[in-house]
């Protein structure tokens, strides 16, 4: 019956006297016996399970009786209302007095209309995840997802896949260092994994034009400290003030990458990160990273061409692309200077000499 059950009376009984459940489900069946007719008669209603089982709750306090109780019904709205009319018609329960009152008929089909639109706004907050994503998003999580398999070894060591090949190299603290740099097509770094700076590491800065690039705190400027006395370091650059390079987004990459500065200008400084900042140009402030960003809708990758070795030719400070990999012809704006400035800082004028971006 619960599965047909359409709608549910609910009555009010009040007796002077004291009456039980059973007396109360005689009068209902004796006293509307029928009274509707053989089509709504309750006995035969119940036998085809049209009507449920009525159900009875009374109590007794000073010799009178209260209580409810409850029929269920799978009948259309009319003869429902008709079989509850017909309950206020018993005068007596048991040998009392008594009286019945409706006082709701409910809707189940209602109450559980109420309790799904209640469920389903539950579970559309909260059952879902955020799928939405653009196709801007699409593309550069397939890039990333390349890039980040492209990660290789040097001699055991976690390495972008053109370390091999390239004529300059970007020394970083660790794994997460270079798979930054991947997703940023920069692909000729090679990672120390820690402070004890590997052989291999020191050998490989004395065969190519290195640059250091660490994170802006004690322990990368620790990692310097000791590339600097068992290697052969070209150029320097630092992520900013307490942060790490695999934290910073292309712009920023990009940025510090543009204002190394030439590991022979800081001599046996205290404060590495310091004195850096100090010889950073001031004529030529970093991009935002906003500004940089922008360019990014477009597979950038910084392509590894090689040149003439550092120790036959040394690289001057300004020429920042070389730690890419490659060199490219300077714009005419810096290269219309017939006499260099000695004291002039290791930051390039042109952004595109810089990147080493074809």
């Amino acid at each position: 019956m619960e599965d047909t059950t359409k709608y549910l009376i609910h009555a009010r009984i009040a007796a002077n006297g004291v009456v039980e459940r059973s007396d109360v489900v005689g009068a209902v069946f004796g006293q509307t016996e029928g009274l509707l007719g053989d089509e709504l008669d309750l006995r035969d209603l119940q036998e085809s399970s049209k009507v449920g089982r009525i159900d009875v709750e009374i109590t007794s306090e000073n010799g009178q009786s209260f209580g409810e109780l409850t029929i269920a019904t799978s009948l259309d709205r009319a003869e429902t209302a008709i079989l509850g009319a017909s309950l206020e018609t018993i005068d007596r329960v048991g040998p009392c007095r008594a009286e019945i009152e409706i006082t709701e008929i409910e809707d189940i089909r209602a109450a559980k209309r109420r309790e799904v639109v209640d469920r389903a706004k539950e579970l559309l907050a909260t059952a879902f995840d955020d799928t939405t994503v653009s196709s801007t998003d699409l593309v550069a999580d397939v890039r990333d997802s390349v890039r980040a398999e492209e990660i290789d070894t040097y001699d055991g060591l976690p390495a972008g896949p053109s370390v091999d090949s390239s004529d300059a190299v970007i020394v970083v603290e660790g794994r997460a260092d270079v798979l930054q740099l991947l997703q940023y097509g920069i692909k000729n770094a090679v990672a120390v994994e820690g402070t004890d700076i590997p052989e291999t590491v020191a050998d490989l800065t004395t065969t190519r034009t290195t640059t250091v690039f660490v994170d802006g705190d004690r322990g990368g400027e620790l990692i310097l400290r000791e590339l600097l006395q068992v290697g052969d370091v070209d150029f320097v650059a630092f992520a900013p003030t307490d942060r790490s390079v695999e934290d910073l987004s292309r712009g920023e990459v990009l940025t510090r990458l543009r204002q190394k500065v030439a590991a022979d200008r800081l001599g046996d400084v205290q404060n590495v990160r310091e004195t850096m900042a100090g010889l950073v140009d001031d004529n030529n402030p970093p991009m935002t990273p906003e500004s940089t960003d922008e360019e990014t809708t477009a597979d950038t990758e910084v392509e590894v061409v090689p040149t003439s070795s550092p120790a036959a030719s040394p690289s001057p400070p300004g020429q920042v692309g070389a730690a890419f990999g490659h060199s490219e012809q300077t714009t005419p704006d810096s290269s219309a200077d017939a006499t260099p400035d000695p004291s002039a800082d290791a930051t390039p004028d042109s952004a595109t000499d810089t990147l080493g971006v074809s």
